[in-house]
């Protein structure tokens, strides 16, 4: 049977958040926002590892204590310039571990509030496809394309729209090859993508959020406050 794991890109800075500390190490309900993210992982039964992709040059990892997370977490310092670069680089750290056709999931440092609810769905309804999937939301709110002046050029219809979500899940041989042709795209699911397959979207909700800007830090917190009450 094929097995999960898990890979965290985590060596960007988070310069749109404009602080001086790195946006997965700022202060969420009393631990590092990225730890609220890795503690997900590695509490699935199903994951046998996760590997958090850091700079090489991250100064404030080691200013932190993981061992409540336990033997699952693995840190390695090799992380590129962009997400696919940091994910193809965790994925070529993890290969002496990894089968080809054992799950994947990458999973973004800035999304505290995944729920082990969200990781089961995800693992059950990819469990026997052949492509593998993300987490997604459908577009609720209507869209609007800004011209140069940002004013509303356009009102994009949103039917068949979804924003996407991280766990994104995908076979360790298919994204591995899918990334190594396509590194510039903005998620695996890009990847998978351009290299000519389909992922599939598997329902989540609007509380696995990606913490972006200030405000986004209470928001979350307000999330994980309400499933400890």
């Amino acid at each position: 049977m094929p097995s999960h794991y898990a890979i965290v890109p985590a060596a960007g800075s988070g310069t749109r958040f404009g602080s001086e500390v790195p946006k997965q190490y700022l202060d969420l309900a009393g631990r590092p926002l990225i730890h609220h993210s890795l503690a997900a992982l590695c509490a699935c039964e199903r994951i046998k590892r996760v590997w958090v992709v850091l700079s090489p040059g991250d100064e404030w990892w080691g200013s932190f204590d993981w061992t409540s997370l336990g033997a699952k977490l693995h840190a390695v310092f090799c992380g590129g310039a962009t997400r696919g670069e940091s994910v193809a680089n965790g994925l070529a750290a993890a290969a002496s571990v990894l089968a080809d056709d054992d799950w994947v999931m990458v999973h973004d440092a800035a999304r505290p509030c995944l729920s082990q609810d969200m990781l089961a769905t995800l693992c059950d309804e990819l469990a026997d496809d052949p492509v593998g999937g993300i987490l997604a939301v459908p577009v609720a709110d209507t869209l609007k394309r800004a011209d140069a002046q940002q004013r509303v050029a356009a009102t994009e219809p949103r039917d068949g729209l979804w924003q996407a979500q991280t766990p994104q899940m995908f076979r360790y041989g298919v994204l591995r090859k899918a990334l190594a042709a396509n590194s510039g795209v903005s998620d695996e699911a890009g990847a998978i993508e351009a290299a000519g397959l389909k992922p599939r979207l598997v329902g989540a909700d609007a509380s696995n959020l990606k913490v972006t800007f200030p405000a986004d830090l209470r928001l979350a917190e307000l999330i994980l406050e309400g499933r400890n009450r």
